[in-house]
This record gives C-alpha cells, structure tokens and sequence, in this order.
C-alpha cells in the first residue's frame, strides 16, 4: 500500500470512529430520561404511584449506581438515592398516603452532559377489600442538565491530520446549561389471594408537562418539546416453600421512537431458615440489547444486589460485550417493634 492509499484509509477509519462515537454519545444523552435494569429496585423513578407502596415495611431508603460503556470513549454513570415512607395510616380505614423523594444525577459522553434531577412525590393507597390495593400518585420533578462543549471536536476543525481548536465550530449553542420541570403521574394495582401470590402492576405518564429540552438555538423544523414518557411494568412474588420465593418482573417503556423492553426473574433462598439470611440470584433480558445476569444477598432488612450487562447487540463488537454493571442497596424498617406482629403482609415472605 502506498503512502497516499495509507493515508487516505486512516482518513476513513477516523471519520468512521467519529461516526461511531456521535452515534454513541447520541444515544446516550437520550438514555438521560433513567435507565437502571434493576427497574424494580428503583421504585420511585419506574411509577410515582409506588411512593409508599411497601409491602413488608413502613419506610425505606435505597441507593442505586449505573456505569455503562466503560471501554469505550463515551461511557456514562447513573447514581440515584431516594426514600419514601407510609404515613397517616391512623387517619384512614381502609388507606394510607406514602410520600417520597428521589435525587439523580448521571454523566455521559466526552462532553460532560451532566444531569441532576430532584423530585418529590406522593401517593394514596386504598384496600379493596382484603386482597385488592388501588394507587394512584404524582412528582414533580427540578432537571438540571449541562454540558462542557471546549471538550468537544467538530469535523470542520480536522484538517486531515489532527484537530485543529482555534477553528470555530459553527454550532448554534443557546446555552449549556438548562433547566426545566417535569410532572409524572401513575397509577397501580396489587393483588394478593393468598400469603404466597402476590401480583403488581402499574401505568406510569412522564414528561406530562411537556417541558422544553435544548442546549441549541431554535431553527426552521427543529421541535425543542419533549414528548411523553409512557411506563407500564408488572411484577410477581410467589412462594414456593419455605426455601425458594420466585420473582419475575417485566418493564416497558416508549418515548417518541424510543422504547425499553426489560423481563425476567429473580429468586431468593433461604439460608438461614427464619429468612433472615437470604441468597439473592436471576437473569434479565433487554429486548435487542443485553443479557442482564444478577445476584444479591439480603441480611434482615438490608438488601444488595449487583447486575452485568452483557451486550447481545451489534455494539458488542466494539465494547466486547461489556455493557454495564449495576448496583443497588436497600434498607426497610418500621416505626414501631411490634408493627410487623399487627400489620398486615401483602407480599410472601419465609
């Protein structure tokens, strides 16, 4: 090969790269809207109906860490903690209200695109009789997102052998750093006929307000209003004995063209005999995307559980199939000694 031919064959694996890197850091600011394959250890942010909505306890706080795309020049880390509580429960029959709050912030990209979201929420939960619960809920939410555009490379500024900065980039930037609101509602049902079936599902709208979003100047045909985010999950307890409790769960969720697909099913084993040791393991699949293996230990009311993405879509090629890991802690309790003796369980437990 000639130095020319040479030449010219960098040229086009670069340009290629780039390509691949803008289609990646693309992605990724749109996976900016939350995305934790542990979906049902991240209640607040799945459904603002499930504030309050604790089966087994009256309050718990947890803590959520995603890192996505670490071998490749565009990862991005997803961190959540958040907590909800039951209260008023002695004002009501046959109800209660839960209420809650959530705090989120993730990077991505070789930009920084930094997001930092805070919402409040709250819910009522009404019985319907003595195996059916009703709840409906609402957040709203402060997002904060930023960028760090000197970090940036634009293709006008290659000039065939490196990247040349005193070159403009031309870009239309109306500001880097935004922020907006963002109202959620949801609405979810339980159901539990017996102390070992326990089934739960839920509908969820996001962005209701449809807020704007752009860090760019407004231009002919460019639409800077969000769409809405719809969300239904479903989810399942049921014990087997007193040795096994299966889990499967199932996630959707749909914005514009976008859209999620997350089912499976995890188990708990009783280590100890009284549950208060239990081993936590099950797999996910995300539609099109990643095999999502997962194991977890839970000590009395502290659970932990730790998840792999394992890339099955065309991108493993360049990311090894390394797609993310994830991990989740959770701690439940209640006011009260003696509230699990007078209380009733919704969920099967050992």
């Amino acid at each position: 090969m000639n130095m020319k031919a040479c030449t010219n064959h960098k040229r086009r694996r670069t340009s290629g790269m780039m390509l691949l890197y803008l289609l990646m850091g693309t992605i990724a600011s749109h996976a900016q809207n939350l995305h934790f394959s542990q979906f049902f250890n991240s209640p607040l942010t799945t459904n603002p109906a499930n504030t309050g909505f604790i089966p087994e306890s009256d309050y718990r706080i947890g803590a959520n860490y995603r890192s996505q795309w670490t071998s490749i020049p565009v990862p991005y880390k997803t961190m959540s903690i958040w907590g909800d509580a039951q209260i008023l429960r002695d004002r009501f029959t046959t109800g209660w209200v839960g209420v809650g709050g959530a705090i989120l912030r993730d990077v991505a990209g070789s930009g920084n695109l930094a997001s930092t979201k805070i919402y409040g929420s709250a819910a009522y939960h009404q019985m319907l009789g003595a195996t059916g619960l009703l709840s409906s809920g609402f957040s709203i939410g402060l997002v904060n997102k930023r960028v760090d555009i000197s970090k940036f490379t634009y293709d006008n500024q290659w000039n065939g052998k490196f990247f040349d900065y005193s070159i403009q980039s031309g870009e239309n930037f109306l500001a880097t750093n935004i922020s907006y609101m963002d109202v959620q509602v949801g609405l979810n049902y339980a159901y539990f006929p017996t102390d070992d079936i326990y089934l739960h599902g839920g509908i969820a709208l996001k962005q209701l307000n449809r807020p704007q979003e752009t860090f760019f100047m407004q231009a002919p045909g460019y639409n800077r209003i969000m769409d809405r985010r719809y969300t239904i999950f479903g989810d399942a307890v049921v014990k087997a004995n007193d040795q096994w409790i299966f889990s499967p769960s199932a996630y959707y969720t749909r914005q514009s063209r976008a859209e999620e697909l997350v089912a499976g099913l995890h188990a708990n084993y009783n280590l100890s005999g009284d549950g208060e040791h239990q081993l936590i393991a099950g797999a996910y699949y995300r539609l099109g995307d990643a095999f999502i293996p997962m194991v977890g230990y839970q000590w009395k009311s502290f659970r932990f559980m730790f998840s792999f993405d394992a890339t099955t879509s065309s991108m493993r090629d360049y990311n090894n199939a390394q797609g993310a890991t994830e991990m989740s802690l959770l701690n439940s309790g209640f006011y009260f000694d003696n509230s699990p003796q007078t209380r009733q369980s919704m969920c099967p437990r050992f």
